[in-house]
């Protein structure tokens, strides 16, 4: 398919990439760039609800650094002019580290930038904000009780997902073509479902966590949202590389995977999940995970062992870890806590250390055994949600038949791959008239391979992050 060219185009649905080429080229602007960047935000933002706070200042310094820079010669990096936002748990200097709550907004303001907005900095990006997120990271929603809720962009009565609800929004609505994340259980994946774009949970320990606001420092991930597989390959190559920072980011070179994207599916072992992941399936999510499968010709079915034990284990670990972060707060201000995240963190408190214990041995040994699935497949494909965006304020949803709580529920594929911290890509399927997304789930360190397949799918228009019809 060609592409429309700049000129020819609205900014706000441009590629990333499409806007770096051409702010590289000086066929745009990186200043003109933000400025529509921040307009949208103003105007459309409003709608959405993904913006908690905007730094137009920064932003427009920013860009007149880039646009002298090329003027003069130099070289910006590959995302020059490229205009990006970060889920409020990142620190970004001189803003409170509000993670989604109403207790954090007293915090002193950061006097740096979390490691991962330096590192896209770095590269040309340009920030011009932070985004709305469920409290505390707890949130499967993207229903926020002190912000309100960030909306779906194609259909502002639905949910955006949670926790990186605001992220999934300001990206699938055109606000900015590059947002960041983090999924502790679920929060890239869902938000990308549920909003019809691309996002990328990677390895654990593979990008750094560097001053950004904790929730489970033993399943917290940080990951970038796109409209384009590219795009998103472009942000991770961006941001790897080790850091003292975050002790449980790995010293480990950076592999760039941008350049291996055209290099295709051919030879690749590709396999359903089966069991666990095809039960509590709504038409939708079934339908989109069948178009994938024939797409790539995939007919092998590989169970997922104890996949309903690796969800129930990452709920007690979930839960006595994020207590145990924020046991102060409770004490001192449990009013000022959502109240639905305030008792799952009291619950959590409670749990007996021997469950604890049982849930972190079972973790080995279930890592372990997808390790071993591993040898002989090279990516396994898994619905990212039950269901397309509920509506705002749903409670409850239907799944095979059975009335369930839609907020626990919502990351029942999600949660027994983050577990072990597996890399994701979550990939759109653009149903009509709500899109919803399928897991490339690959082996540790081999993110390169979950976007091959997910930049093949993209290119035989499987996959696509379709611009919403009314905004």
């Amino acid at each position: 398919m060609k592409h429309e060219t700049p000129m020819m185009s609205g900014i706000e649905w441009l590629s990333a990439s499409e806007i770096a080429d051409a702010v590289h080229a000086r066929k745009l602007s990186a200043f003109d760039v933000t400025n529509q960047a921040l307009a949208r935000i103003q105007g459309v933002g409003a709608t959405l609800n993904a913006f908690t706070d905007v730094v137009s200042e920064r932003a427009r310094a920013n860009a007149r650094r880039i646009d002298v820079l090329i003027a003069g010669g130099g070289k910006p990096g590959p995302l020059a002019g490229v205009p990006f936002a970060v889920k409020n748990l990142f620190d970004v200097a001189g803003l409170p580290t509000r993670a989604g709550s109403k207790i954090n907004r007293q915090r002193v303001p950061a006097s740096n930038d979390a490691t991962l907005i330096e590192r896209m900095e770095a590269a040309g990006a340009i920030l011009v904000g932070a985004l709305n997120m469920g409290e505390y990271a707890y949130d499967f929603t993207g229903e926020n009780v002190h912000d309100g809720p960030s909306r779906n962009p194609h259909d502002l009565t639905r949910m955006s997902g949670g926790s990186s609800g605001g992220s999934g929004s300001a990206v699938g609505g055109g606000l900015v073509p590059l947002a960041l994340g983090s999924d502790t259980n679920g929060s890239i994946r869902v938000p990308s479902s549920f909003c019809g774009i691309f996002g990328l949970k990677p390895t654990y320990g593979r990008l750094s966590r560097g001053r950004t606001f904790p929730f489970v420092a033993s399943l917290d991930h940080l990951g970038p949202f796109a409209r384009s597989t590219r795009d998103l390959a472009l942000a991770y190559d961006a941001m790897q590389g080790p850091d003292a920072q975050d002790a449980a980011c790995v010293d480990r070179e950076i592999e760039p995977v941008t350049s291996l994207l055209p290099k295709g599916v051919d030879g690749l072992r590709i396999a359903l999940a089966d069991g666990y992941f095809k039960k509590n399936l709504s038409p939708e999510s079934s339908e989109a995970v069948l178009r994938v499968a024939k797409a790539l010709s995939v007919t092998a079915e590989i169970e997922i062992p104890e996949a309903a034990r690796a969800r129930a284990a990452a709920y007690v670990i979930t839960a006595s870890e994020g207590a145990s972060l924020h046991l102060e707060r409770l004490r001192t201000r449990p009013q000022d806590f959502d109240p639905a995240v305030r008792d799952r963190l009291l619950a959590g408190a409670m749990v007996p250390s021997v469950f604890i214990d049982r849930a972190q041995k079972f973790r080995r040994w279930y890592r372990a055994q997808m390790l071993e699935l591993f040898k002989n497949v090279d990516v396994i494909l898994a619905p990212a949600t039950p269901c397309v965006a509920p509506k705002i304020g749903q409670t409850t949803f239907m799944l095979d038949g059975e009335e369930l709580p839609l907020r626990p529920n919502i990351g029942i594929y999600t949660q027994p791959i983050s577990f072990i911290g597996l890399p994701v890509v979550a990939v759109p399927v653009p149903l009509d008239p709500m899109p919803v997304g399928v897991q490339v789930i690959a082996a540790p360190w081999r993110e390169d391979i979950a976007l091959r397949v997910a930049y093949a799918l993209e290119q035989a228009r499987v996959v696509n992050a379709l611009r919403p019809k009314d905004i």
